[in-house]
């Protein structure tokens, strides 16, 4: 096995971030700590999708297995700890805090994000953080308008941009309107 590749597995068993979290754990209340539990599988469950992605392109389909069964079961850890939070509540509530949440993160924490990577003069950080800005937009207008809808259970079909993120609802775009992809780039999902 390549040591690189063996390196990627344990760094996530024995991450410097559990560590220094693990001393940042002490004398937390419960509620913290399911959220931290929360949290924490959510990044983990990502990660772990985007290495198996990477060990799929590199040929290691059975480590890219691994990676995707571990990613699955973090999100059953995290979803656990949403339930126990009661962070979870009916349609209508969820709809409204995800409108809420997106409306926040698209008009306040972006926007920092961009300054930040603007004085930086990270032009990546800067393209990255203005295209995922534009699509959390698009997200708060799809659950302000499935808000609307949620009575009637309005059936439409979406397609989401591989690249960036961007959701069209109905209608597959021939070209994204936040990244430029071309139709081929987006996954359809009914």
């Amino acid at each position: 096995m390549d040591s690189r590749l063996l390196g990627a597995c344990w760094s996530h068993v024995y991450s410097l971030d559990a560590i220094n979290h693990g001393e940042r754990l002490f004398g937390m209340s419960t509620k913290d700590a399911l959220y931290e539990a929360y949290t924490g599988e959510a990044k983990a469950a990502l990660r772990l999708k985007v290495f198996a992605e990477k060990a799929k392109e590199e040929g290691y389909s059975q480590i890219a297995k691994l990676f995707r069964v571990i990613a699955l079961s973090e999100e059953i850890h995290g979803a656990r700890a949403l339930l126990v939070l009661g962070r979870v509540k009916s349609t209508e509530e969820n709809l409204a805090m995800s409108f809420e949440s997106e409306t926040r993160v698209a008009g306040v924490a972006y926007d920092e994000f961009i300054k930040e990577a603007e004085a930086e003069e990270n032009t990546a950080a800067v393209l990255h953080f203005s295209q995922s800005k534009d699509v959390e937009e698009v997200h708060a207008k799809l659950y302000k308008e499935a808000m609307s809808h949620v009575m009637e259970e309005r059936e439409t079909t979406y397609y989401v941009c591989t690249v960036c993120g961007y959701v069209s609802d109905g209608t597959l775009p021939d070209e994204c309107p936040v990244c430029g992809a071309m139709k081929e780039q987006f996954t359809h999902f009914d």
